[in-house]
C-alpha cells in the first residue's frame, strides 16, 4: 500500500473519494492535521468516554503514520501532537511555576454527620443575609478526590504548561509527565482563548493501582502504599518515560487564570463546559437545593463510596452561582462559598501487641499502639496513635486488648476504643517514661498541658531529624533533595547534630553516603546555597517554634520587621501582634529564652542565611495612610506587579482582599479588570488606577 493510499484509508475514504477533493490527501500539512484530529478524537473516545470506535491496532496504525510523517517533515511537529505524550528529556529537577491565580485550600467540615452540611448552609445564608423564608441556596455538589491537584494552562487551545499546587502560590512544572496522561487533552475541543487554566485532580484508579503493585512485585521492586502516593510519585518523576508507565487518570473541576473566554454563570455549567472541551468530569455530581439536598447527596455518595473505582475522602459543596460566590468572598484564603465535607473514617478491629513511645520534632512524647496488621481505609496499618497518656487512660487501652482502629481524617491511624470483653489476665496500666526513650533527657509535662515532652530540644536525635525536615520543607527554607532517608543517614551517622551543621557539609562526605552519587551531592550543596537567601517569615517558620505556623510567622515579621526584635521581645510585646494570644506569645518567648536556640539562630546567620530586614527607626516613622482600609486588586497594572502593589498596600497599613464587597474601601483596577471592576461599580465602591493608588500612598 502506498503512503498516500494508506492516509486516505485511515482518514475514512477510499483513494479518490476524499470529500471535497478529486483524489487522496497529498499535502503533508493537511495529512498531519487530519491525523492529529483523528487521533485526538479516538483518544477522547477511549480514555474519557470509555467508548472506543476502533481497535487498538487501528489506533496504533494512525499513530505510526503520524510519526512517520513528522519524521519526514519535522516542521510539522506541534505541541499538541499525540506523538509528544511520551517524549521529553530526563530532567535534573522541576522548575518553579508561579500561579497566576493562587490555588487556595477549601475549608474542611469535620462534622461527618448531616449537621455538617446543615452548618455550612446556615453559614452561607447568614453571610448572604437571607431571610428564613427566602428560597434555598443552590449548591454544586461533587466528590472530593484523593489525588494530586494540577493546574493545566492552555494558550490558544493548546496545552503549554502543567503545574502542581505546591504551596498554593508556587508549584512545580510537571508538563512532561502530565502529557503522558491520556485523559488530559493536548488541545481543547471547540474553544481556543488566549489563556484558559483548567484545574483538577490527577489520581490512580484502584484496579490500576493493584495491577501496578503486582508488576512491582513481579520485578522485585518496591510496592506503593496507596493510590494517592503512587499518583503523586508518578507526577513528580524526572523521567517522563517512567511516568508514562504509571496508569494515571484525571478529573477536571475548576479554573485558574482565564483570558478571552466567558466563564459560565454557575459552577455546574462550568463543569458541563469543561466536559464539552474534552475533559473528563466526574458523573457523580449534582445541583443540590439547600441543606436537605446537601444531606441527601452526602448520604448517597457515602453509600456509594466503596463501590467507586477510585478513592475519595469526602464530598465538596460549592455555592452554584458565581455572583453569590463573589458576594461571599474569602476568609483566611479559604472561600466562604465552598466546603469539603468528610465521611466517618473506615474502622476495623485488631489486637494491641504493645505500646511504644514516639518522640516528635517538638519533643512531644506520643504513646503508639503496636498492632496486629489490619487493612483500614486502603492501607495496611501496624501502628495507631493513642495521642497522649490521658487519652490512653480514658479509652482504657492495655496490651492484649482488642481495639477499634480507624484512619482519622483518612490519614492518621487512630485507636478509637476497646472492644468490650473480659481480659484474659491482669495487665498493668501503661506509664509514660521519666526519661526520653531516644536521648535519655528528662521528660516533663506542664500543668496546663496534656502532653509529656522531652527537654532535650535540638540535642535529641528524634527531634533533630524532624527539625531538619521541617527546616528544609518547601514552605520553610525549601532545600530540594533533603528528604527523610538522607536526614536519617546524616543524623544516624552523626554527621549533623544541629541545623547550622547542614551548611558545613562537604562534597566528599555527602558523596560517600549510601545511594548518594557526586551529582546528587552537588545538587544538594547547590540547594543549600540557594536556601541562604530567604525571607524572615520562612526562616521563623523553619525554626519549628511551637504554635508558630506560616500565618503567625508572617504576622511576626510584619509587626517587628527584624529578627532581633522578635528574639528580644517580651511576652507583653508579642501579645501586641495581631492574632497572637497568650499561649503563642509564651511559646515564642520561651523558645528564644533558651541559650541553645539563640546559638542555633546566630550560627545559621553566620553560615550566610539572610533576608531583607527593615530599619526600626524608619519603621517607626513610616506613615500608615491605609491603616484599617481594605483594597482589592484586579487586572494588570502598568508598572507594578500584583505582589509589588500588595506589598506597598500592606506596608501602608492596608489589607488586600480577594473579592469585592460592601466593606471594600477601594478597588485598584488595571487592564482587563473583569468582573471585580463590574462589581465595584455596581456596589458604588471607589475605583483607582495605578496612579491613584500611588497618590493614595503618597509615593508620587
Amino acid at each position: 500500500m502506498t503512503q498516500n493510499s494508506l492516509f486516505a484509508n485511515e482518514l475514512g475514504d477510499e483513494p479518490g473519494d476524499e470529500p471535497g477533493t478529486s483524489g487522496p490527501v497529498s499535502d503533508p500539512v493537511a495529512q498531519a492535521a487530519a491525523l492529529r484530529q483523528q487521533l485526538h478524537h479516538h483518544a477522547h473516545r477511549y480514555h474519557v468516554l470509555d467508548a472506543p470506535e476502533i481497535p487498538d491496532a487501528e489506533y496504533d496504525r494512525l499513530f505510526q503514520a503520524l510519526q512517520a510523517l513528522e519524521q519526514a517533515h519535522p516542521e510539522l511537529l506541534t505541541a499538541d501532537s499525540p506523538t509528544q505524550r511520551v517524549l521529553g528529556q530526563v530532567l535534573d529537577g522541576f522548575e518553579p511555576v508561579r500561579h497566576a491565580v493562587a490555588m487556595l485550600s477549601i475549608r474542611t467540615e469535620t462534622d461527618t454527620e448531616a449537621s455538617g452540611a446543615e452548618s455550612f448552609d446556615g453559614r452561607v445564608r447568614r453571610e448572604l443575609e437571607l431571610a428564613d423564608d427566602a428560597p434555598p441556596v443552590a449548591y454544586a455538589a461533587e466528590l472530593k478526590f484523593d489525588g494530586l491537584a494540577i493546574n493545566l494552562r492552555y494558550e490558544h487551545g493548546v496545552l503549554v504548561q502543567a503545574a502542581t499546587r505546591g504551596d498554593g502560590e508556587t508549584g512545580e512544572n510537571v508538563t512532561q509527565n502530565i502529557r503522558t496522561v491520556g485523559q488530559i487533552p493536548l488541545r481543547l475541543q471547540g474553544v481556543n482563548p488566549p489563556v484558559l487554566e483548567v484545574r483538577g485532580e490527577v489520581y490512580m484508579r484502584r484496579d490500576d493501582f493493584e495491577r501496578l503493585n503486582e508488576r512491582q512485585r513481579e520485578r522485585g521492586d518496591k510496592t506503593f502504599v496507596n493510590p494517592r502516593n503512587a499518583a503523586a510519585g508518578a507526577v513528580r518523576q524526572l523521567d517522563p518515560a517512567i511516568a508514562a508507565q504509571r496508569p494515571l487518570s484525571f478529573f477536571a473541576y475548576g479554573l485558574g487564570e482565564v483570558q478571552g473566554w466567558a466563564v459560565p454563570p454557575t459552577h455546574s455549567e462550568l463543569l458541563d463546559a469543561l466536559q464539552s472541551m474534552g475533559f473528563p468530569v466526574c458523573e457523580h455530581r449534582t445541583v443540590a437545593e439547600g441543606a436537605p439536598g446537601l444531606v441527601a447527596y452526602h448520604r448517597a455518595m457515602g453509600a456509594l463510596r466503596d463501590q467507586l473505582p477510585f478513592d475519595i475522602d469526602g464530598v465538596v459543596y460549592k455555592v452554584n452561582r458565581r455572583d453569590l460566590q463573589d458576594r461571599l468572598g474569602f476568609v483566611t484564603r479559604e472561600p466562604r462559598w465552598a466546603v469539603a465535607h468528610k465521611y466517618p473514617a473506615q474502622e476495623q478491629v485488631t489486637r494491641v501487641e504493645g505500646v511504644d513511645v514516639q518522640v516528635g520534632r517538638t519533643g512531644k512524647l506520643t504513646p503508639v499502639a503496636r498492632l496486629q496488621p489490619v487493612f483500614v481505609g486502603g492501607v495496611t496499618v501496624t501502628n495507631a496513635t493513642l495521642h497522649n497518656l490521658f487519652e490512653l487512660r480514658r479509652k482504657k487501652v492495655r496490651v492484649g486488648d482488642q481495639v477499634i482502629v480507624r484512619r482519622a481524617g483518612d490519614v492518621i491511624p487512630e485507636v478509637v476504643g476497646v472492644v468490650p470483653g473480659d481480659r484474659a489476665a491482669y495487665v498493668p496500666n501503661f506509664r509514660m517514661p521519666v526519661a526520653c526513650p531516644v536521648c535519655g533527657s528528662k521528660v516533663e509535662r506542664e500543668r496546663s498541658e496534656m502532653n509529656h515532652r522531652c527537654t532535650g530540644g535540638l540535642f535529641c536525635a528524634a527531634q533533630r531529624k524532624q527539625a531538619l525536615l521541617h527546616f528544609a520543607q518547601r514552605r520553610a527554607l525549601d532545600i530540594e533533595g533533603l528528604g527523610e532517608k538522607l536526614v536519617d543517614q546524616l543524623v544516624d551517622g552523626d554527621l549533623i547534630r544541629t541545623l547550622p551543621e547542614l551548611y558545613k557539609l562537604g562534597l566528599t562526605r555527602l558523596a560517600a553516603l549510601d545511594r548518594m552519587a557526586d551529582k546528587s551531592a552537588q545538587n544538594l550543596l547547590a540547594a543549600l546555597e540557594k536556601s541562604k537567601q530567604t525571607t524572615l517569615p520562612r526562616f521563623l517558620f523553619g525554626l519549628g517554634i511551637r504554635h508558630v505556623g506560616e500565618a503567625t510567622a508572617k504576622d511576626l515579621a510584619k509587626h517587628f520587621g527584624q529578627l532581633d526584635l522578635i528574639m528580644d521581645a517580651s511576652e507583653e510585646a508579642l501579645l501586641e501582634v495581631p492574632d497572637v494570644g497568650p499561649i503563642v506569645a509564651h511559646s515564642i518567648y520561651t523558645f528564644f529564652a533558651q541559650p541553645h536556640n539563640r546559638e542555633v539562630v546566630e550560627q545559621l546567620r553566620a553560615c550566610g542565611i539572610h533576608w531583607p530586614e527593615e530599619d526600626p527607626a524608619m519603621r517607626a516613622n513610616r506613615p500608615q495612610p491605609l491603616a484599617g482600609k481594605t483594597l482589592v486588586l484586579t487586572g494588570t497594572l502598568p508598572t507594578l506587579s500584583r505582589d509589588q502593589a500588595k506589598a506597598l498596600i500592606e506596608a501602608a497599613g492596608g489589607k488586600v482582599a480577594g473579592s469585592v464587597s460592601k466593606k471594600t474601601d477601594w478597588v485598584v483596577a488595571g487592564a482587563e479588570a473583569g468582573s471585580k471592576l463590574d462589581k465595584a461599580q455596581a456596589l458604588g465602591v471607589a475605583v483607582l488606577d495605578e496612579e491613584g493608588l500611588l497618590q493614595l500612598l503618597g509615593n508620587t
